[in-house]
């Protein structure tokens, strides 16, 4: 059919078409769906599509969101969005747009080209409901004049071949590509390091939908189906389901552990880690400061390592205050929001001792017009900013998990919030994977975030007070700080293994005047800096994910710390494998063997590399000893003493 013709047809079947045109009236937390249905170019629903087929199958099928793996292991996202498809046309070359626009209108559909040099070639697209190509191309193609529709399908996503397959570590979840936050942080560099394994995050907040409980109308999310969870416990109604009925505790969560790498939803931060849900805000987001201080004490008495409290108000409580104490006695990092408020002024829990106060950033890294600032103030992250769409995704800039529907608590959907009470769970997130490399003490876990964080935003400033006071010691980088936690005390016990073994084989050498010990003998070496670092530049190269990280972690830590890769960060540092016994059991069972007896004697001088230098460094709280300084240095130092002493003593022997 030619170019008049078609045009012909086009303008006689013409009628108006009316378009609704939908806006976000909540800044504060925007659904990904409702955000999808802003952007769809379709007038007609899903059911007015089938319709036109009278009930007929369409003649192909749909392409599900998510994505095939390819043998690289590199994920090829073909539907990158759970809510909405686009439908590419190649029209008539010879078609004006005017009528091609007019055809689509008359139809229900809002089409554009799809790029500047699409008009040559008639290239149209629109965006439509999940699920709805097969039955438009259909539809239209039996109303079309004949030739007017050259080719219609979805528009499906393709991937490069290639580049960085082998050591990507994006995730395969379609809907990371909005995790702008996540870049921020350096997600995926810290992901080559640690994924925060075995680390229990306590979320006090309005409960995580965490189980099923269909006989009270309770679903969990499909995106928590991989997350762990351990037991925890509802303060508002006093029972042990804590369960969501707000959302906000569940979107708190993912950002933490939201299941990843399932080709589907979105990604969470320390996705390895387990979530503790206590549940002490009520269904409108409120909850009594007795709630929230048992929830704290249950925490630290049931082996969380991290807490986090995305709430607070402007009042201090002394009852809060000392439950927030206990816990840090016990080695616990709690983790707080600093408050939405927009001005200068404490919130609590946040600016307590003891807490790691977080500010929020939003897309161009600068603080949002909510986040509450002031000298307590010790870090920022990401919190968002759905007023804008900085970054041109389509979307507002809010950070996005999966929670609660509309407060439903058997519907769900991809939401994107801001706060500050997005904010923090990104630093409890970074705390998991500090604990996860065997930093577990809170001092230092916080020492390590804020001295990793970026503080180049301090130029935006004049006066480095106000700088503070926004960002504290500046933007958390979880993949600085995944890196140093791992290098940094891997380094000083590699040294110091290595030291010791030196210095006991010199001092050896030096009385061994018949000359019968030998020389430098490199298994002594070689086993004393393996004992006192483990190979803790391991996770570097390969990561601590996937069904070979358990494995990854038992091997590249000391083996002091064997008690953190077979039971987790709860049961890390036990007194009794940080001592001499080891040396003395090595030595005591294999001294006599002539093949192995070297072995032994690095072993015990590793053990005093790993001691001597954990005795200054202090990374752990040491178990059953009181207190978290001065009696752990002391316990250490001398169990290292003695440790090199069994060390150089055997090699004498020898």
């Amino acid at each position: 059919m030619g170019r008049r013709r078609i045009a012909d047809v086009l303008r006689k079947g013409w009628m108006p078409a009316m378009v609704a045109a939908l806006a976000f009236a909540a800044p504060q937390l925007v659904s990904a769906q409702e955000v999808a249905s802003a952007q769809t170019d379709s007038t007609k629903s899903m059911d007015q599509w089938k319709a036109c087929l009278d009930g007929a199958a369409p003649s192909t099928q749909n392409v599900a969101p998510g994505s095939v793996t390819q043998a690289t292991g590199q994920p090829i996202v073909l539907d990158a969005d759970p809510h909405t498809d686009e439908i590419v046309f190649d029209f008539d070359d010879d078609v004006d747009n005017a009528d091609i626009e007019a055809f689509a209108r008359q139809h229900g559909l809002q089409v554009r080209l799809n790029s500047t040099y699409s008009d040559a070639a008639n290239i149209f697209v629109a965006r439509v409901d999940e699920g709805a190509v097969p039955y438009i191309k259909d539809c239209l193609a039996q109303k079309a004049p004949a030739g007017l529709i050259e080719a219609a399908e979805e528009n499906i996503n393709y991937a490069a071949f290639g580049s960085e397959t082998a050591d990507d570590t994006a995730p395969n979840d379609p809907l990371y590509q909005f995790q702008w936050n996540f870049k921020q942080v350096g997600a995926e560099s810290a992901w080559k390091v640690s994924t925060g394994r075995d680390v229990t995050v306590a979320v006090i907040d309005t409960g995580v939908a965490m189980e099923n409980a269909p006989d009270r109308g309770i679903t969990r999310p499909k995106d928590l189906d991989g997350t762990e969870g351990v037991a925890g416990y509802d303060f508002v109604d006093d029972d042990d389901f804590a369960w969501d009925g707000h959302g906000h505790g569940t979107h708190v969560a993912g950002t933490i552990a939201q299941t990843t790498n399932n080709e589907y939803g979105v990604a969470g931060l320390a996705y390895n880690a387990k979530i503790m849900p206590l549940r002490v805000l009520n269904s409108r987001g409120f909850g009594q400061v007795s709630d929230i201080a048992d929830a704290v004490r249950f925490a630290a008495d049931n082996d969380a390592q991290v807490i986090n409290m995305s709430l607070g108000g402007p009042l201090p409580s002394l009852v809060l205050s000392r439950a927030i104490k206990y816990a840090y006695n016990k080695g616990v990092t709690i983790v707080a929001a600093a408050g939405n408020g927009g001005k200068r002024a404490p919130s609590y829990p946040a600016a307590y001792d003891g807490v790691i106060a977080v500010a929020a950033t939003q897309f161009d890294k600068n603080t949002t017009f909510y986040s509450q600032w002031g000298k307590y103030v010790d870090i920022a992250a990401p919190g968002g900013n759905t007023r804008v769409d900085q970054n041109g995704d389509g979307r507002p800039d809010g950070v996005m998990q999966q929670t609660l529907k509309n407060g439903a608590t058997d519907e769900h959907d991809f939401v994107l919030y801001m706060g500050t009470s997005m904010a923090s769970p990104h630093v409890a997130a970074g705390a998991a994977l500090i604990i996860s490399q065997g930093v577990t003490h809170p001092d230092q876990v916080e020492e390590v975030l804020q001295d990793t964080a970026d503080d180049s935003l301090r130029d935006r400033y004049d006066d480095e007070k106000e700088f503070r006071e926004r960002y504290g010691a500046g933007l958390m980088q979880a993949d600085e700080a995944a890196q140093s936690a791992a290098t940094t005390q891997g380094t000083w016990r590699f040294a110091g293994g290595l030291f010791l073994a030196l210095l006991a084989l010199v001092g050896v050498r030096r009385k061994d005047i018949l000359g019968v010990a030998g020389g430098m003998k490199p298994s002594v070496i070689i086993t004393s800096v393996v004992t006192a670092s483990g190979l803790f530049f391991l996770p570097m190269l390969i990561g601590d994910g996937g069904c070979f990280g358990g494995v990854v972690s038992a091997l590249s830590h000391p083996l002091a710390e064997l008690d953190l890769a077979l039971f987790g960060p709860g049961a890390h540092q036990n007194p009794l494998l940080a001592s001499f016994l080891i040396p003395l059991l090595a030595v005591g069972l294999l001294g006599g063997h002539d093949k192995i007896k070297y072995v032994a004697s690095g072993l015990a001088l590793g053990m005093a590399g790993f001691l001597l230098t954990e005795s200054v460094l202090l990374t752990s709280d040491v178990q059953w000893i009181p207190g978290m300084n001065v009696l752990d240095r002391v316990w250490l130092g001398f169990n290292g003493l003695v440790s090199f002493a069994i060390g150089y003593f055997s090699l004498k022997r020898v």
